[in-house]
Order: C-alpha cells, then sequence, then structure tokens
C-alpha cells in the first residue's frame, strides 16, 4: 500500500471532504485483496456482518439489496483483510488526513455494485453508526475499474463542512438528501473514477453517491470506515452485536479492541 500523504494531499482533504488516491496498491497487493474478498464474501453467504454481528442482516430483495452486494466486517473472518485494514500505516495516513492523533476501525465492508445494479442515492455515512464524529473517515478501494458506466462514486466537496447527522435512507429517490440540505444542490459533484487500485478516502459526514451499473460486469470495491480513538456510544446499535450494546450506556468510549481494534495512535 502506498500510505505516503503530503501537505497538499491533506489541504484537499480538508477542505473537500473526500480525496483520490492513485497507485494505492500494487497489481500484487490487488490480485490479494480481490482473492481475499471473495473468500470473504463465499465465507459468509448471505449473512451481512461477519463475526458475532447484527445476525437480523440477511440479504433479500429489496431496493437497497440491488443497490450493491454488501458484506460487513470480513477483518474478522479474513487475515489478510485485517493485515491490510488494521495496517498502523494506512492508519497514520488516515490520521494525517483527518486531523486526529489515533484511530479505531468501525467496520469494513466490500460494496459490490451487481451487473444492472440500482444507483446508491446521495446519503452520508455517520449518521447510521453507533458513534458520531466530524472526524469519521472511510477509505473505498476499487477492485474493478470504477467508472461512469458501472456506477463510480460522486463526491459534493465541502459539503462536511455543512452537513450535520441529519440523513436519509438509500432509498429509490437519489435526490432525498437535498430536501435535507438544499444548498447541495447547487455543487457541482466531483466524479470519482477510479482505476482498480486506486482509492478514494472521504469523511464520515461528506454527502455521496454511485450511479447504475449499466453494465453486464460486476463493479466491486472494498471500503473500510475508522472512528476517531475516542470516540463514545450514541444509542444506536447498527452492526454492534445485542450483546455487546447492551452493556453500552450513551457516552461510553468504543474501545473493546475485538470490535473496534486501535490501529494506530500517537501516543503509541
Amino acid at each position: 500500500m502506498n500510505t505516503s500523504v503530503i501537505q497538499q494531499q491533506i489541504d484537499a482533504y480538508q477542505r473537500d471532504g473526500c480525496i483520490i488516491l492513485e497507485d494505492f496498491l500494487t497489481t500484487d497487493e490487488l490480485s490479494e485483496m480481490r482473492a481475499a474478498v471473495g473468500e470473504g464474501v463465499s465465507k459468509m453467504g448471505k449473512e451481512k456482518v461477519a463475526g458475532g454481528g447484527n445476525k437480523e442482516l440477511v440479504e433479500g430483495d429489496t431496493y437497497y439489496d440491488r443497490v450493491f452486494l454488501q458484506r460487513l466486517n470480513l477483518w474478522k473472518i479474513n487475515d489478510t483483510i485485517k493485515r491490510y485494514f488494521l495496517n498502523p500505516e494506512l492508519g497514520k495516513m488516515l490520521c494525517k488526513l483527518a486531523g486526529i492523533d489515533g484511530i479505531r476501525v468501525w467496520h469494513d465492508q466490500t460494496l459490490q455494485k451487481q451487473p444492472w445494479g440500482n444507483p446508491t442515492a446521495w446519503h452520508l455515512d455517520n449518521p447510521y453508526w453507533s458513534f458520531h464524529s466530524p472526524s469519521a473517515i472511510s477509505i473505498w478501494i476499487a477492485l474493478d475499474d470504477a467508472t461512469i458506466q458501472n456506477g463510480c462514486l460522486y463526491y459534493i466537496p465541502g459539503s462536511h463542512k455543512v452537513a450535520t447527522y441529519d440523513n436519509v435512507e438509500i432509498g429509490q429517490d437519489i435526490a432525498d438528501l437535498f430536501k435535507v440540505y438544499p444548498e447541495f444542490k447547487k455543487v457541482e459533484p466531483i466524479v470519482a473514477e477510479m482505476k482498480a487500485g486506486m482509492a478514494g478516502c472521504h469523511n464520515g459526514i461528506s454527502a455521496h453517491g454511485a450511479g447504475p451499473n449499466m453494465t453486464p460486469y460486476p463493479r466491486r470495491a472494498m471500503t473500510c470506515a475508522y472512528m476517531p480513538d475516542g470516540a463514545t456510544f450514541n444509542g444506536q446499535q447498527n452492526i454492534l452485536p445485542k450483546e455487546y450494546c447492551e452493556t453500552l450506556k450513551v457516552g461510553d468510549p468504543l474501545n473493546d479492541e475485538t470490535q473496534n481494534p486501535l490501529v494506530w495512535s500517537k501516543n503509541g
């Protein structure tokens, strides 16, 4: 992994709430990641969350299920994915972009837009999760070329400076989010086309979406969301195991190493 970033890239991320990293994975690393994701998805079957997550999240036949094939927390069942996403050098890079001193895994997920898959409506990520932070950050790695034709991402630059934790579901009206944030309608989005092996990073309250897959081939991606070390429980279960969630009170730190492992900290 190429985890080097220069000040110009850090400034761009802070300004826009997103950045695209070229040459992130080598050819060999891309092949390794593709194989690991394939193994993880096969092992999980129709279960969406690996390793003791919310067992109610199983794949069905809703509009959302036809947006993408989604499997979460593969790091818990695949050592290769764990090695990549818990890499301290990656954590250090993400801390530089986000301007934080420590970082923990929230969850990874593969998002695979199937042939003729539905578009992904504009949305924010962090409001869905069990913590709220203006410094949450995700990395999105293209496992296939992501193009306008097959459903690449789009970011609304600067939206992380305006957005709160008000949000919408990912549904059939791709512009629902603009009812909450009408000012976003006036902003030209960044088109995040990526070659396989490239990556995008975006803030947890950056508005983003993706087009439909208008091809007979899948558009695969592997992502991981991270939270600042010290983030606290906000009362939402999301993907947390029910048994663990029942032990938490609002304001408790999410620092269980089996759920949200520390990846890198300035304090060692």
